[in-house]
């Protein structure tokens, strides 16, 4: 079988349409956003409320757990999970890059017009704990909250049971959260990073039904399929600021380009040795 008839057997294992992956994806974008409104003006400290609550709540639990959990939101590691889906969900593969580029325009947009100064540029360093690198500009959204939910809320979207809907919302989650554990974002952040990025997956998968060439045309298909593969090489060289993340990324991209390089390389050349032999047995 070749890539265009395994990209369309593929295409066919995910519903074209999921009426209850809209519904999911909208109201967590909407119980994301009350929260956040709701901690700019309930909260005593405004933008700044619940952040010392949270992030000291959080430090009782081991660094390194949030430093594997925020790594989530890191948009190469977004694009190496993304690659293990790309030739058995290709539809799903597609969503989640035409999702990335309104998550893109979102948070690149926002940040350096807002310009919010993060907790380590406003707070004296011995009042919360601060894991990893001290970003001080840029606060709004948080880019690793929209991007873990882009792609788990395309996730939600297409998962066909609830109990994987929840899991996935459950993990998008707490890697927003965990920029709160590791210091560099204030909750509102998190929640704007969060609804924003449930609002560009359900874009995506909007924008993803129109453009069926992204899905069916195999040359567009290997392309993204060779940038997913560059995103993931670079894991093995650089651990985002979070060395303690270093050696579980580096395992997941070897799998994931292990796994590429036997579905797009290694079984096609299989098969292509297996027609000549037969062609000569034949001749």
């Amino acid at each position: 079988m070749g890539l265009e008839q395994a990209l369309t057997a593929g295409a066919e294992r995910d519903p074209d349409v999921a009426a209850g992956g809209v519904i999911w994806l909208v109201g967590w974008a909407l119980v994301c956003t009350l929260l956040g409104i709701g901690l700019q003006l309930i909260g005593d400290e405004g933008y700044h409320s619940g952040f010392l609550t949270l992030n000291s709540l959080f430090a009782q639990l081991p660094a390194s757990l949030w430093q594997w959990l925020t790594m989530l939101g890191d948009e190469r590691v977004a694009l190496t999970l993304a690659l293990l889906l790309s030739y058995r969900h290709p539809r799903v593969f597609w969503a989640l890059l035409c999702a990335a580029l309104v998550a893109i325009a979102y948070a690149r947009g926002l940040k350096p017009l807002i310009d919010a100064a993060r907790p380590p540029a406003v707070l004296s360093p011995e009042s919360f704990e601060l894991i990893g690198l001290q970003h001080r500009k840029h606060s709004f959204p948080s880019g690793h909250s929209v991007t873990a939910a882009v792609f788990f809320g395309v996730l939600i979207y297409y998962a066909q049971q609830a109990r994987w809907r929840l899991i996935f919302l459950v993990l998008a989650t707490a890697a927003g959260l965990s920029r709160v554990a590791v210091g560099v974002h204030w909750p509102v952040d998190v929640m704007a990073g969060l609804a924003g990025g449930a609002l560009a997956a359900l874009a995506g998968v909007s924008l993803a039904r129109r453009s069926l060439w992204g899905i069916y045309d195999p040359g567009v298909h290997l392309a993204f399929v060779v940038l997913a593969g560059f995103a993931a090489m670079g894991l093995f060289f650089d651990d985002g600021g979070y060395p303690a993340a270093a050696r579980p990324l580096q395992v997941l991209a070897f799998f994931a380009l292990t796994i590429a390089l036997v579905q797009y390389v290694l079984r096609p050349m299989s098969r292509s040795l297996l027609r000549s032999r037969a062609a000569d047995d034949s001749g």
